[in-house]
């Protein structure tokens, strides 16, 4: 199916979902400040949402819901949507790398009037291209990225994906690595790795990236559980080629140097 301008007419109103990026205003794309000037609503988890309101006008209408009312935010912005109203639900990074436009194309498709909304994903700087640039070029080659939170994905599963990336040679992205319930999930996804990489392997560790308080540590799969890591941390573990210089960790793609 191709997806046009002209595949949104006559539709009852118009549902932006954007990513701001790592959450300074700066890093945002054009498009994403655009979207937010011209919405009648905002919504968004309550700390992104303090992230973005020096740039809201006062004239703004502005939902702000806490942590794990992802399935509630999403309904309250199609329903606004449905309404006739322009809606902007904001994420962190991206949108749809574990953010909630998936989320919201589900509940639409699930509506007897869902094909009714204009539906906009909006990307943004996600977790994964703010830690690779301050680590240098981890990401150069091919790559998986999986989350540790087994909230939503049985950890029977995850542990299968990290066997099939550790197995492949993949880069591997970890994404929601150690929270104060879940401390062994880390351990555990350090263990299944080190069965397919040297323990001297490079791995990159950087917290709240390009946002205050940002650290950015380069250390090995042998002292990855040992860190001081939580869930505002993403993890970069190379692969059997990357390697550290001049304090970045680089893998390479296999270009030929004269």
């Amino acid at each position: 199916m191709i997806i046009t301008s002209d595949s949104f007419d006559h539709k009852v109103g118009r549902l932006d979902v954007l990513g701001l990026g790592p959450g300074d205003p700066m890093w945002m794309a054009p498009v994403a400040h655009d979207s937010l000037a011209a919405s009648d609503v905002i919504i968004g988890y309550k700390t992104y949402i303090d992230l973005i309101r020096p740039i809201l006008g006062p004239e703004k209408e502005v939902i702000a819901t806490g942590m794990r009312q992802e399935v509630d935010r999403c309904r309250a912005a199609t329903d606004l949507a449905l309404s006739g109203k322009r809606v902007a639900m904001v994420c962190s990074g991206d949108p749809g790398i574990y953010g909630l436009a998936g989320l919201v194309l589900q509940i639409l498709q699930a509506h007897p009037e869902g094909a009714q909304v204009e539906v906009n994903v909006i990307p943004g700087i996600s977790a994964l291209n703010a830690c690779s640039s301050r680590l240098g070029a981890p990401l150069a080659h091919d790559f998986s990225v999986i989350s540790l939170s087994d909230i939503l994905t049985p950890w029977d599963l995850i542990v299968k994906r990290l066997h099939a990336a550790g197995q492949a040679d993949f880069v591997v992205a970890i994404y929601n690595p150690r929270s104060r319930r879940r401390i062994k999930q880390l351990e555990e996804a350090v263990k299944i790795l080190k069965e397919y990489r040297k323990f001297s392997t490079p791995v990159g560790i950087v917290r709240r990236a390009m946002r205050q308080g940002e650290t950015v540590i380069i250390t090995t799969l042998s002292d990855l559980a040992s860190q001081d890591i939580d869930m505002q941390t993403t993890i970069i573990v190379g692969n059997s080629q990357t390697f550290v210089w001049q304090g970045r960790m680089i893998t390479p793609r296999g270009y030929a140097i004269p």
